[in-house]
C-alpha cells in the first residue's frame, strides 16, 4: 500500500486478490454511512448489508490499511486488562457485560470466516499465553483463575508442558486460550468488505472525510471529490483517524509496534515451532508476539517502530531474539518488515461515543482489533437497524477527551522500545529451563 514495503509487508505479500473499492466521486444516499474500512467498519457494512441495507464505506486509504493490515493476526478473547480489572473498570451491568461479549468475540470472527468462506489462512487451535518468569507465570496463573471461574476454556500449563506447545525453553508456563487462535488478519478485513459489497454495500477508498454536517434528518458527509447523505454515521477510525475524525485518535496514546517475517521454514524446521499452530505472545512489559504462517514462516514482532534508528535496532534484537528463543533456528533470513500503531486508553477499555444524533463510534481495542472490532462492528450495526439502543451496548456512554502529554508519552514508548532492544540485543537474557 502506498508503495511502502514496511506498511503491510508479508500480510499484503500474501492476501488473496480481491475487488478493489473506488472513490466516491459524486453525490449519494445511503442508508448509513461508515468512516473507516478496518474490522469494526467492514463488520459493520456486512452485517447492515446482510439485513437488507445499502450501506456506505469511506476509506481514506485502502481497506485494512489501518490496524486491520498490520494486525500480529491473533484472534484473542478479552482484552490485555484481566476479567476481574476490566469488570471493576465499569458499572454495573457494563463489567460482567463486556467481558463475556469480549469472551465469545472469537468464535464470532471464525463463525463468519467458516460461513462465508474467507480466504484468510484461519486456524482456530488457542493462543499461548507465555510466561517470563516467576512474576510472568503468577500473571498467568491469576488470569487462568479468573476466565474459569466465568467457565472460559483455558487451561494453565507448566514449564514443560509450555516447552511442548511453543517448541522454546524459555518460558515458565503459558496458558492455553483454547477460544482464540489465528488468521491472515488483511484478508480476514479484505473477506468481510467483499462480502459486504456482495450484499449491496458501496466500498469507496481513497475517499477521505474532510467535512461533515447536520442536515436535521441526515448527516452529509464529504469527501474531497464527493458526498454522502446517511441518515447513520458509523466513525470506524480508530488509531489511524485523521481530517475530520482526529479527535477520536487523540484520545488514545499510540504504541508502535513491528513485525518481522522470516523465509518459509523447512517442514521439519517449521514442525518443532508452535507444532499446533497456536499464536503465542509474552508477559514482558515490551511483550514479544510469535506465530507461523501457512507457508511456515516465522512471524515474530515486539514494541518498535521501524523508522529512523529503530529500523536497524529492532530487526537486528529480533533475529537475535529468535535465535535465542529457537536456537535450532540458527541466525535466520527476514524476508518482510513492516509495522503500525497500537491506540491505547488511559485504562485499557474501549470506548464509546456519541459524536452527534446518530453518529457513533467504538474506539480504543488497545492491542486487540480483530475479535472487538468485529463484535462491536455488529452492534453498531444494529444499532442503526433498530435492534438495540445505546442502552444495550456493554460499553456505557463516555465524552471523547484527549489523552494527557498523548504525544510525548508516543514518543517515549518508541524511545523506551529502541533502549530496550538495543541493550538486549548486546546482553541476552539466560534461556528458563523449567521442568
Amino acid at each position: 500500500m502506498n508503495n511502502d514495503p514496511l506498511s503491510h509487508g508479508l500480510w499484503e505479500a500474501t492476501v488473496p486478490s480481491l475487488s478493489p473499492g473506488t472513490p466516491l466521486a459524486k453525490e449519494i444516499v445511503a442508508d448509513a454511512v461508515i468512516v473507516g474500512g478496518g474490522f469494526t467498519g467492514c463488520s459493520a457494512a456486512f452485517h447492515l448489508a446482510a439485513a437488507g441495507l445499502a450501506p456506505v464505506v469511506l476509506e481514506a486509504e485502502d481497506i485494512g490499511f489501518g490496524g486491520a493490515g498490520r494486525n500480529v493476526g491473533l484472534v484473542n478473547a478479552g482484552m490485555w486488562v484481566m476479567p476481574d480489572d476490566l469488570v471493576a473498570s465499569l458499572a454495573a451491568p457494563y463489567g460482567e457485560r463486556l467481558v463475556s461479549q469480549l469472551g465469545e468475540a472469537p468464535r464470532l470472527v471464525f463463525d463468519l470466516i467458516e460461513r462465508l468462506g474467507i480466504d484468510c489462512e484461519a486456524v482456530h487451535r488457542g493462543t499461548l499465553h507465555c510466561a517470563v518468569g516467576r512474576k510472568g507465570h503468577g500473571d498467568i496463573a491469576e488470569r487462568a483463575r479468573q476466565w474459569r471461574a466465568r467457565g472460559a476454556d483455558v487451561r494453565l500449563l507448566d514449564a514443560r508442558e509450555a516447552a511442548h506447545f511453543t517448541g522454546s525453553q524459555a518460558y515458565a508456563g503459558a496458558l492455553l486460550d483454547r477460544r482464540a487462535g489465528t488468521i491472515q488478519p488483511l484478508a480476514y478485513v479484505r473477506g468481510l468488505a467483499d462480502h459486504a459489497a456482495r450484499g449491496g454495500a458501496r466500498i469507496h477508498t481513497r475517499s477521505p472525510v474532510i467535512a461533515y454536517e447536520d442536515l436535521g434528518s441526515a448527516w452529509r458527509i464529504s469527501t474531497p471529490a464527493g458526498q454522502v447523505v446517511a441518515p447513520w454515521v458509523i466513525m470506524a477510525t480508530d488509531a489511524y483517524s485523521r481530517g475530520a475524525c482526529a479527535d477520536i485518535r487523540r484520545e488514545q496514546v499510540m504504541l508502535p509496534y513491528f513485525q518481522l517475517a522470516t523465509r518459509s521454514l523447512s517442514p521439519e524446521l517449521a514442525a518443532t515451532i508452535l507444532p499446533g499452530r497456536q499464536g503465542a505472545w509474552d508477559t514482558r512489559s515490551i511483550l514479544s508476539s510469535f506465530r507461523l504462517d501457512a507457508q511456515g514462516r516465522l512471524v515474530f514482532g515486539s514494541v518498535g517502530a521501524l523508522r529512523g534508528l529503530g529500523k536497524a535496532i529492532h530487526a537486528d534484537w529480533g533475529q537475535r531474539e529468535i535465535a535465542r528463543l529457537f536456537p535450532q533456528l540458527g541466525k535466520v533470513e527476514l524476508e518482510y518488515r513492516w509495522y503500525g500503531r497500537i491506540g491505547m486508553t488511559g485504562d485499557a477499555v474501549p470506548r464509546l461515543h456519541l459524536h452527534g444524533r446518530n453518529m457513533v463510534s467504538v474506539s480504543g481495542y488497545n492491542g486487540r482489533g480483530i475479535a472487538p472490532g468485529t463484535t462491536f462492528g455488529r452492534d453498531l450495526a444494529r444499532l442503526a437497524l433498530g435492534e438495540i439502543g445505546l442502552e444495550d451496548f456493554s460499553l456505557p456512554l463516555s465524552d471523547l477527551r484527549a489523552a494527557p502529554f498523548g504525544g510525548c508519552r508516543s514518543a517515549f514508548y518508541e524511545a523506551g522500545a529502541q533502549l530496550a532492544h538495543f541493550t538486549g540485543s548486546r546482553f541476552h537474557q539466560p534461556v528458563h529451563r523449567g521442568s
